[in-house]
């Protein structure tokens, strides 16, 4: 019995007792509407409920009495070995041993599947994450919002949203102007121009450069820059991709800044269509010279200018195009993952979301990370002034790198221990998971060397106190995954996973598997496997969605 049948069972208990209540009313609760929670404590039964509570205004009686009633209704139901009132009006439901332990064999079954879910169906979301300037390497801060946007795109499509990976890459501007004017430098050993870009990576793509074309000194400036941009851009951003490869995160879109800002066969830009469609919105108005956008209307702390008095267009006009743009490619709901420094651009996309018609507070949502900090960090010889995110990942590892950033809200600062993250021992949260995940595979392989399998399942042997906790947090997975992906929360699995294997490693520790000596082989053993494999392929799917491996040796 799982929770939607626990409130399926509840519902046909509750809809003749309100019946009687109240004749002329009709309750119209569905499965989602019955509260249903794990008890903190193991004692008090398997479920809780308040829905007498919630009710017992609306039906004119008690709360304590309806739940009575409630109780008294589920005593009668297949799989619940009993229901007790508490309070004020909880009901702690026990379900017997069978119906419990069902599960095990259901998970078996679903495989990859189990967890997957379909709360954000029909939902489309653009998430747009890392997004760094192809001027350098990836850092510190573009790394946890790399794990992080990965891990929310996984949870929301196990649960079943249309949601994509977005990289929108700064390659226009004067940014792009001064990392190829560095370059340029570094070829000519000349010193770095003032507000470019130094560090031993740009020597590195001059060199390139010049291997690629070993002409451009000899041509004319504005080529030399020309030709500089082009190719140190494209060693750039593959250096990026390859990064973000490594690092286990694939991006489904890279979306070029440039592509806003180029005409069309009529002459005519994205930057260009979005002020106008601003402007068909009514909230663009011209003064001074300059076109601005009545963004004070949706929160915003002053107006922005979109297109300055001498015709150039702002970032805000192209944050308008892009976010315009998203729409147009059909995605209704679009996420920002933005760094710590970039506070002010919240009300500002909010506004623009506002402005083009679309609902601020549902369209759009914008998440703020906080900074990260590495205990006996260096900064990166190649590029002088950051850590570099293939250097973080070289020295901790993928996995646990990932797993460390994913483990907290993002709106917390963290501070990252890599001596502990590089430990095989229990205090390194990544190696108790995966450590957990091996040891049902080796339990697993142990249970074939002594004859064991799945060939029986008798669901009603799991009796043990252990095995009805373990049982009760693999039931938990489906609802930590659809609540992560809405709340877009992946810390929300990684600590469900660590309270997982907890459980499971406490039963292991009570409940045998393989027959102790020569005793034989009996249901409870070839059922217990069935529960052994049900966590493991839990811990597997978990881990998955936060990018991280599951090894089945350690």
């Amino acid at each position: 019995m799982n929770p939607d049948t626990l409130a399926e069972a509840i519902l046909s208990v509750v809809t003749p007792i309100a019946a009687s209540l109240r004749p002329d009313e009709t309750l119209d609760l569905e499965v989602s509407d019955v509260p249903l929670e794990r008890p903190r404590n193991r004692d008090h039964g398997d479920w809780a409920s308040n829905l007498a509570m919630r009710l017992a205004k609306r039906l004119g009686t008690n709360p304590r009495d309806l739940a009575q009633q409630i109780a008294d209704g589920l005593a009668g139901i297949d799989g619940v070995a009993s229901a007790e009132v508490a309070g004020p009006g909880f009901i702690n439901i026990r379900l017997d041993a069978a119906a419990a332990g069902v599960l095990a064999k259901t998970i078996v079954e679903a495989g990859d599947s189990y967890g997957r879910n379909d709360s954000q169906a029909g939902v489309s979301v653009n998430v747009e994450f890392v997004s760094a300037n192809p001027t350098g390497p990836l850092h510190i801060g573009h790394t946890r919002w790399a794990a992080l946007g990965d891990s929310i795109v996984r949870l929301l499509l196990a649960s079943g949203a249309n949601a994509v990976r977005e990289y929108y890459i700064n390659d226009a501007g004067a940014q792009m102007q001064r990392f190829a004017a560095s370059v340029l430098a570094a070829a000519k050993g000349e010193p770095t121009p003032e507000g470019g870009y130094p560090g031993e990576y740009i020597a590195a793509l001059a060199a390139r450069v010049l291997e690629a074309r070993p002409d451009v000194l000899e041509l004319r400036d504005a080529e030399q820059l020309s030709v500089a941009e082009d190719l140190a851009y494209e060693y750039q951003l593959a250096e990026i991709k390859d990064s973000l490869g490594q690092f286990n995160v694939p991006f489904d879109v890279w979306f070029s800044e440039r592509t806003l800002h180029a005409k069309g066969v009529d002459g005519v830009s994205l930057v260009d269509r979005a002020v106008d469609r601003l402007r068909e919105q009514g909230h663009v108005f011209d003064e001074d010279g300059a076109v601005w956008v009545r963004t004070t209307d949706f929160g915003d702390d002053k107006d922005r200018v979109i297109r300055r008095s001498n015709g150039e267009y702002t970032y805000f006009a192209a944050d308008a195009a892009y976010y315009l743009n998203k729409g147009d490619r059909g995605f209704e709901n679009k996420i920002y993952l933005l760094g710590a420094d970039h506070h002010g651009y919240v009300h500002r996309l909010k506004a623009v979301a506002g402005a083009a018609g679309e609902d601020p507070e549902k369209n759009i949502q914008v998440l703020i990370g906080q900074l990260v900090s590495v205990r006996g960090a260096r900064l990166s010889k190649r590029a002088g002034n950051i850590i570099e995110m293939d250097d973080l990942r070289a020295w901790i590892g993928t996995d646990a790198l990932r797993y460390a950033l994913e483990r907290s809200p993002a709106d917390s600062p963290l501070d990252l221990d890599p001596e502990l993250l590089q430990k095989r021992t229990n205090d390194n949260p990544v190696f108790y998971v995966q450590y957990a995940h091996a040891r049902t595979h080796n339990a697993s392989r142990n249970a074939a060397d002594s004859g064991v399998e799945r060939s029986e399942f008798a669901p009603e042997t799991l009796s043990h106190e252990t095995e009805s906790a373990l049982l009760g947090a693999l039931q938990e997975f489906p609802r930590i995954v659809a609540f992560a992906a809405e709340v877009r929360e992946p810390h929300r699995v990684a600590r469900y996973l660590e309270e997982l294997a907890g459980l499971y490693h406490r039963w292991y520790d009570n409940c045998r598997i393989t027959p102790l000596g020569d005793d034989p082989i009996e249901s409870v053993h070839r059922t217990r496997l069935w529960l052994n494999d049900a966590t493991g392929q839990v811990l597997r799917n978990g881990l998955d969605l936060l990018g991280v491996s599951a090894p089945e040796r350690m």
